[in-house]
């Protein structure tokens, strides 16, 4: 089968992009799905309109899956591990050899946070220990935060949370060594700064209460931040393709469309060059699923739907219609 669109990512930007092009009515939609992603991680987003206590990435998912199923969009349980382009369509494979046709593509195969396996540290994601200070940064105003990381990539984020909280300690996990700057600046803005490995983080039904070092000792904490740096950016499908990514690895995007520079090839989510951030996303789904509707129309004229009333005689001597 020849899908008029194919969404690779079944994340929050390609379920709103599902949604959009579903609604419309007239579109084959495949939204392919490997599982997991970063939302599948986070337990509780706080910053999302109309969830003021915070809703979890899977149900989020889930409520978009059965949203989008609703409109006729279909799904694929597999991960794309090759993309290319045959004259006019574009050619996927999965892991098990699956093969996908589709006229349009859309990348929003997303972006993975890097952590280390530590007891304690998924069941509190999302819930009291978070990744983005633009979302979460209000989540740790004056309570004792611990910030686990590596490295510069650590202490740039703790020179970010150091403007919510006065009780910061920045734990380098991975003893990277700092450069002299960023350790100069740590003393001065009074963070606590510790070159040691984390044993585990202890946790209350998700709520941190302390990380503990390999050395024994405990630091008290009410919240806590992560930040290893070097995320895994899924762009290599865009690579396979020939289409421009950014010097960080993220998909270049037309910011109006986000259109990519292959033709009837968008991205929407963390994978683009943007602020990751679930609500930038949705947005970003939306827009990219108009555009995919845009190009649709040329490729795919549509007749128009029957009439209800026949209005051939409407303007001739009369311009009221009794109805």
């Amino acid at each position: 089968m020849i899908y008029d669109a194919i969404i690779v990512g079944g994340g929050i930007a390609g379920l709103q992009a599902a949604i959009q092009l579903g609604r419309y009515s007239v579109h084959s939609v495949l939204v392919i799905d490997a599982g997991g992603g970063r939302s599948s991680l986070c337990r509780n987003y706080h910053n999302i309109l109309g969830y003021p206590d915070g809703v979890s990435g899977e149900e989020l998912r889930e409520k978009g899956r059965r949203q989008a199923e609703r409109l006729g969009v279909q799904f694929a349980a597999d991960r794309v591990i090759k993309a290319e382009k045959s004259g006019e369509l574009f050619l996927l494979s999965g892991t098990e050899g699956e093969k996908y046709t589709g006229r349009t593509l859309l990348l929003a195969t997303g972006v993975m946070d890097r952590y280390p396996d530590i007891p304690g540290l998924v069941p509190s994601l999302g819930r009291t220990v978070y990744v983005c200070p633009d979302c979460d940064g209000y989540e740790i105003e004056a309570r004792r935060t611990v910030l686990v990381g590596s490295g510069d990539a650590g202490a740039h984020m703790a020179f970010v949370l150091r403007e919510r909280t006065g009780d910061l300690t920045y734990i380098n996990h991975e003893g990277v060594p700092l450069s002299p700057e960023n350790l100069q600046r740590l003393l001065e803005q009074n963070i606590i700064y510790l070159e040691q490995e984390v044993e585990r983080i202890t946790e209350e039904e998700g709520v941190i209460r302390s990380v503990i070092l390999k050395s024994g000792d405990k630091v008290p904490a009410d919240r806590g931040f992560i930040a290893f740096g070097n995320n895994a950016v899924h762009s290599e499908l865009a690579e396979q393709l020939g289409i421009d990514l950014h010097k960080n690895r993220h998909i270049e995007a037309n910011k109006r469309s986000l259109l990519t520079s292959m033709d009837r090839v968008w991205v929407a989510g963390d994978v683009a060059v943007h602020a990751e951030q679930a609500t930038v996303a949705m947005g970003e789904g939306a827009i990219a699923g108009i555009w995919m509707h845009k190009a649709l129309k040329k490729l795919n004229p549509k007749p128009l739907p029957p009439a209800k009333y026949d209005l051939s005689q409407s303007f001739s001597g009369s311009t009221s219609v009794n109805r």
